[in-house]
């Protein structure tokens, strides 16, 4: 057995001089001591690269969670792109092309006469190009008639096919009746031979 007492009056500068108990438990101790800052050098990196895998875990479990996330949201974009895309193309439907303006003021100085009112101005104004794509064109319009007929003759205007607002709309006493100033605009889409006009200028100034 060991004895501590021993341990306590061994001479540290003669270990060749020590029991054999004391030189085996000097053994155990320091091969103990080897092997575990041996362990220990060796898991530090090991260590660092787990720590370098678990960071990058956390990110690429972040980033399939939120790539999950659209492919479930894929269909109803999707859905809601179609849903935009047919509503452009109705609104774009009731918009005139250049060929089918003159139409358009057709319609619109038919609506009045239908009611009876008499055109005392209807002059087409200077076509205003808006974002590149569309037209607008504004008509300046002065008509008499009665009450019921100017009503009857802008809700004719708001039921046409295509697209034409009344504003500025100035409703006064006239001789038979009431006289109504407006200007009604209409817009029309910028088709494709005709954007290619416009950006020919733009081009040759530049």
């Amino acid at each position: 057995m060991i004895n501590f007492d021993e341990l306590k009056n061994l001479n540290p500068q003669e270990p060749g001089s020590w029991p054999w108990s004391a030189k085996l438990l000097s053994f155990f101790a320091i091969f103990a001591a080897t092997v575990t800052l041996g362990v220990f050098m060796d898991s530090k990196d090991q260590w660092d690269v787990l720590q370098v895998a678990t960071n990058k875990e956390e990110v690429l479990k972040t980033t399939y969670l939120e790539k999950k996330k659209q492919a479930i949201n894929l269909d109803l974009i999707k859905k809601q792109l179609i849903e935009t895309q047919e509503s452009l193309g109705a609104l774009l439907k009731q918009l005139p092309n250049k060929s089918e303006m003159d139409a358009l003021l057709t319609d619109i100085n038919q609506a009045g006469l239908g009611r009876g009112l008499q055109f005392e101005l209807f002059r087409p104004g200077a076509e205003t190009v808006i974002d590149g794509s569309f037209v607008e064109q504004p008509i300046s319009i002065k008509v008499t008639g009665n009450y019921d007929d100017l009503g009857k003759f802008a809700s004719d205007i708001s039921m046409l096919p295509r697209i034409v607002t009344l504003n500025e709309v100035a409703i006064n006493p006239a001789a038979g009746g009431l006289s109504m100033d407006a200007i009604a605009k209409t817009y029309r889409y910028i088709d494709e031979n005709e954007m290619a006009s416009h950006k020919k200028p733009a081009g040759r100034a530049r």
